[in-house]
């Protein structure tokens, strides 16, 4: 590649979502100019921070040529039409492999496809490829002993998160525009702010989960993960909404409006929790979030100190609900397949069966009143809380490696510390980054609201990122000698 196309590469890919759409519409380039542009970053740092299960070149292609083609004729799908995206590979596409980050996977051929590729497709954008995941989506790491580590770009001796990991990897290596992964207990939101980039957990039922690899049934949400709240708002509206073969969706109108954000922030009460932080938080952490509430002060919202109901007995019955649920999906094939299953994995989901039906039936049955008690006990007070993503650094990949560290399950809790039991009481949540250590890897905030609240919080979000730079931070990836490539 000369130096005036890896130029045009680096100008193209470095567009947000928004940018690349307006873009189009005013014919400053085309569809396959930015396709071509992405699989050019994919071939130069692909195999180095190992994202990508497969890359579909000549179909994106393809459709990168008829969404030129419509354009020309003023056929318009939206704002996604002719955008480059890439999914979790969980999401099944009728006759193609989704192999779930398994090797057993490697195997399965669905016959359906899920309705989030629907919508994407039906609003123009192009798949461009499969993105890394934890097996089985088991694992807030990003750990994968058949595909190996997916790479923090930031610092490639560090993790990504887990389980979208290679969705947040991707976005902010510039790969592609925007990404859909899964979040059970912080699957979307650690791999958005450990690689630096924004990621909303949407309120369970907003967007329908069907054909998407289940992990805990009363859990799984599906949502976007991208460079901006504009883009992660572009996404969210096309695939969110009613789907008759999701009954947990939510019949209601539409939502999410992008065209909306910016809106006056005025009186908006953030709330700030006393008693959540952990002692040993980090003081780079702590200062980046002093940070975030002097901005969020400037856009006219009010802070408000507020203390939660006690969050440990929430994550215990997250817990509770994720092994159970996790254990009697992969009962049969655990039986049938163990050996095929990464150990990492498989310890992970026994753990499940050793769980009393009784205490199981329990955490689910008190779920909506603690939900009520929380709702109404905190967001009386307050319109969103402004929560910690880690406390502590970004971990390193030796760190949560099974085969080189023995303190994996206490680093673990670490991590979902402030992003488990937000998936129990199943509520909105949006992470963007905000700052940086000092070994170069994001540090990221954390908003909660509540039950479908993701307007306000694309908002805040987006109004923050007017007001500071950290978005538009992108890793200095540099391409490995050829004697390195794919290690």
């Amino acid at each position: 590649m000369g130096w005036e196309s890896a130029a045009m590469t680096v100008e193209l890919v470095g567009l947000t979502l928004a940018q690349a759409s307006a873009g189009l519409d005013e014919g400053q380039f085309s569809s396959i100019e930015l396709v071509t542009a992405c699989l050019d970053r994919i071939e130069a740092f692909g195999s180095q921070l190992n994202c990508f299960v497969e890359i579909a070149a000549e179909e994106a292609m393809a459709q990168a040529t008829l969404a030129d083609e419509q354009r020309k004729q003023g056929q318009s799908d939206g704002p996604l039409q002719g955008i480059p995206l890439a999914v979790k590979d969980m999401f099944f596409n009728s006759g193609k492999v989704s192999s779930m980050g398994s090797r057993l996977g490697s195997k399965f051929v669905p016959t359906t496809t899920a309705s989030v590729l629907k919508k994407l497709e039906s609003a123009g954008a192009i798949s461009i490829g499969t993105l890394h995941m934890a097996e089985f989506a088991a694992g807030p790491t990003g750990q994968n002993d058949y595909l190996g580590f997916c790479k923090n770009p930031w610092n490639q001796t560090h993790i990504t998160g887990g389980s979208s990991s290679g969705s947040g990897c991707a976005v902010a290596a510039r790969m592609v525009y925007g990404s859909i992964g899964s979040d059970t207990g912080g699957s979307i939101r650690l791999p958005a702010g450990m690689c630096g980039v924004v990621g909303l957990k949407p309120t369970h039922g907003l967007v329908s989960r069907h054909g998407g690899m289940p992990r805990c049934w009363s859990l799984d949400v599906f949502g976007p993960i991208a460079r901006t709240a504009m883009d992660c708002a572009l996404l969210l509206e096309a695939i969110e909404g009613f789907d008759q073969n999701d009954p947990a969706t939510y019949v209601a109108h539409r939502r999410i409006n992008s065209a909306r954000l910016g809106k006056s922030l005025k009186g908006i009460r953030v709330g700030l929790p006393g008693n959540c932080f952990a002692s040993n938080a980090a003081p780079e952490v702590v200062q980046a979030l002093d940070d975030v509430l002097d901005v969020l002060r400037e856009v006219g919202c009010t802070v408000v100190p507020i203390d939660l109901p006690p969050t440990e007995p929430i994550y215990a019955l997250t817990q509770i609900v994720n092994k159970a649920e996790a254990a009697a999906l992969h009962s049969a094939w655990l039986a049938a397949y163990g050996d095929e299953y990464g150990m990492s994995t498989k310890t992970r989901m026994e753990a499940g069966f050793y769980i009393p039906a009784t205490l199981y039936l329990w955490a689910l049955t008190a779920r909506p009143n603690i939900l009520r008690g929380f709702v109404e006990s905190v967001f009386t007070n307050v319109d969103v809380l402004l929560l910690p993503l880690l406390a502590q650094e970004v971990p390193a990949i030796a760190d949560v490696d099974l085969t080189v560290s023995g303190d994996v399950p206490a680093t673990i809790d670490r991590i979902t510390r402030y992003t488990r039991w937000v998936s129990y009481l199943g509520l909105p949540a949006i992470v963007a980054p905000c700052g940086f250590s000092r070994n170069r890897l994001p540090i990221s905030f954390q908003l909660m609201g509540r039950p479908y609240s993701e307007q306000l919080l694309l908002d805040l979000v987006h109004q923050y990122e007017g007001m500071t730079a950290w978005h538009r931070r992108a890793p200095a990836l540099e391409a490995l000698p050829t004697s390195q490539e794919g290690g």
